[in-house]
């Protein structure tokens, strides 16, 4: 087991699951910049930026 009686998977998992977000939040990006939206653009990254996907 690992710190705080995690077993080694889970930062496997974590991993796995801030790779789903920054895929997401491209994704995301990719759309707000075709639709031309700004305003979504600056917001989404300082998503990324907040919470370090960058």
């Amino acid at each position: 087991m690992g710190l705080f009686g995690k077993s080694k998977s889970s930062g496997t998992s974590v991993k796995a699951h801030r790779e789903n977000l920054k895929k997401n939040l491209e994704h995301r990006l990719t759309v707000a910049r075709s639709n031309g939206d700004e305003k979504l653009v600056k917001q989404l990254e300082q998503e990324a930026a907040y919470l370090n996907l960058n």
